[in-house]
């Protein structure tokens, strides 16, 4: 298994960027946010989303976010 390289990204601008990825294709994850708990890490919190929005996200990621 290749190894991606580790980009060194806003975690601001990752959320926004998803958020506005997700919301083409319909999906809200309400509560998308930077983990301010670990600010050196970089983490982006995804939060729990319901089995229907994780489905539809399957099927936007399988298709290339085209619908």
């Amino acid at each position: 298994m290749a190894t991606k390289e580790v980009r060194d990204v806003d975690p601001y601008a990752a959320v926004e960027s998803l958020r506005t990825a997700l919301t083409e294709v319909g999906i809200v994850f309400p509560s998308l946010r930077v983990d301010a708990a670990s600010p050196d890490l970089k983490l982006v919190e995804l939060g729990r989303i319901h089995a229907d929005v994780a489905d539809r996200l399957a099927i936007a990621l399988r298709r290339g976010g085209l619908e």
